[in-house]
């Protein structure tokens, strides 16, 4: 009989990492299973936000994922070097974070994967490839096969493992997304730019300590910082002009030279290959007890740099949902929301992405020129706000900013204790008040929240150190707020008297899931 496990995550990078990581967490036994034998070790994704970060806070030592990370100031600038948009680095996000770091992906994967592997409970199989599943009315069948890059599928060992659910975190060309016969929907952006990763080999001039989008319709072109040491310079690809003959050193060296006069005294080049950027979000995320998550789900051009980052949302709402669902809190329909929250505010963003790109880089000299003079003109309107998630586990009938984000900030608590509020309460629900609540609450609604794992913070006996939870309060002109997991905003109470109730929609809006995600 093969190993029951709570739940499989295939796939080993960013999103599997950080579902494994938080249910690992949560006391769940996890397998992961991941064809490539070792972490990737080169970075794909240099950009996250801050509710990125705090999710990296919650599966990983995030000093340690985020030790050469930078602040991220982003510029777009025309042709002639003009400056289009300035989007200043803000160090202090709503988060505890700031807004955009630049990272070291292989920093955060390797802490995250350090962190889940001291839990106990989740065993990683690395070097094992999914080759089928079938599913029954208690869980799923994975069928696996020992993977390397020239195996067939007859070729190595084969094994079976067994879970009540499985996350499929296994990329664009997701092999489970294929074994469900899931299609994926094409929203119309397609385009083919070089990568070249690389190191300084004197120290980073001050004009690359920040990402610019360079606007140009002669070759539009990028380039960031990964922290202190590395960059990473991307450039568009003309249609005719051959992938192949655009990863060759060659071609780097023509490029950095042409574009921002770099040679090879100044730079090592660590990786370079050619990405196609594309827009597609799979037709359902949910087949059964099988789940697709990050790129498996979803891609979207890299203008927003919410890629990743929607990855990491979509293991948080994931995690916390299963958790409940495995620990009889919730029906297994709680599970429907997880894509009736995350489809549209993933399609927000990738119209989004798709929008600045097609501003961005225009290959059209006339559009171009329109368009630098509606930004100097101060015609070009400032980008839509955030999504908030709109349905799904939230309260209803509120004028309280529901499906947004709540804020982190230092806490002290009564025993001394001091640290961000995630790091004192963990990953897990968190009713913050102004003051006491018990009395209000009752011993049946706190012996439910309990159940629900969520922390309980009175701010007048725990210290709110920089003053944030408090100014949210205020801001929300509200007595208590409680969170979910994943840090959206579940609902508030007005006064003590509405706290009870505050309580009481969260446990209809668990177990009412199924007309939450109608």
């Amino acid at each position: 009989m093969a190993p029951i496990y709570d739940i499989a995550v295939v796939g080993y990078g960013p999103t599997g990492l950080t579902a494994a990581s938080l249910l690992g967490r949560l006391g769940h036994r996890v397998v992961v299973c991941e064809r490539w034998p070792g972490l990737y070790g080169l970075p794909r994704l240099t950009h996250i936000d801050d509710e990125a970060a705090r999710t990296v806070q919650a599966a990983a030592d995030v000093d340690e994922a985020l030790r050469d990370s930078s602040l991220c100031q982003y510029l777009w600038v025309n042709g002639k070097g003009d400056t289009l948009v300035n989007i200043p680095a803000n160090p202090d996000g709503l988060m505890g974070y700031p807004d955009h770091l630049s990272m070291y992906q292989p920093d955060v994967e390797s802490a995250i994967d350090k962190r889940l592997r001291g839990y106990g409970t989740v065993d990683v199989r690395q070097g094992w490839a999914v080759t089928g599943l079938e599913q029954d009315d208690e869980g799923v069948a994975l069928r696996l096969r020992g993977w390397n890059a020239e195996a067939t599928t007859a070729d190595g060992p084969h094994d079976e493992v067994r879970a009540r659910y499985v996350i499929a975190a296994d990329g664009s060309r997701s092999g489970v997304r294929e074994l469900l016969e899931v299609e994926r929907q094409d929203l119309g952006f397609n385009e083919r730019w070089v990568n070249v990763d690389t190191e300084w080999l004197r120290p980073q001039p001050p004009e690359f300590a920040y990402g610019t989008q360079y606007c140009d319709p002669a070759r539009g072109h990028m380039t960031i910082n990964i922290g202190h040491t590395r960059q990473r310079f991307e450039f568009a690809l003309f249609p005719g002009e051959n992938s192949q003959d655009m990863t060759t050193p060659e071609a780097a060296w023509r490029l950095l030279r042409q574009y921002h006069d770099l040679g090879p005294d100044d730079l090592r080049i660590t990786r370079q290959l050619v990405y196609a950027f594309e827009a597609r979000i799979a037709s359902r995320w949910r087949t059964g007890r099988v789940f697709l998550a990050g790129d498996a789900a979803h891609t979207m051009p890299p203008y927003l740099g919410q890629g990743a980052c929607s990855g990491l949302r979509d293991a948080a709402n994931l995690a916390w949902k299963l958790h409940v669902v495995l620990g009889g809190q919730a029906p297994d329909t709680l599970l429907d929301t997880y894509e009736s929250e995350r489809r549209p505010h993933v399609t927000a963003l990738t119209h989004a992405a798709i929008a600045l790109g097609k501003v961005a880089n225009t290959h059209d000299v006339e559009a171009a020129a329109a368009r630098d003079a509606a930004f100097f003109a101060g015609k070009v309107p400032p980008p839509p706000p955030f999504p908030p998630l709109s349905n799904g586990v939230l309260r209803a009938g509120t004028s309280a900013p529901v499906g947004t984000l709540t804020p982190q900030g230092r806490i002290r608590l009564a025993d001394g204790r001091t640290g961000r509020l995630d790091d004192l309460t963990g990953f897990g629900f968190v009713l913050v008040a102004a003051e006491d609540p018990t009395a209000a609450l009752g011993p049946e609604r706190l012996a439910l929240l309990q159940r629900l794992g969520c922390a309980v913070i009175a701010l007048d006996t725990v210290e709110d150190l920089d003053g944030r939870h408090r100014a949210y309060l205020r801001e929300l002109g509200a007595a208590a707020y409680l969170a979910r997991p994943d840090f959206v905003l579940f609902g508030t109470a007005a006064d003590s008297t509405d706290l009870g109730a505050l309580v009481d929609d969260l446990a209809s809006a668990l177990t009412a899931a199924v007309e939450a995600a109608a």
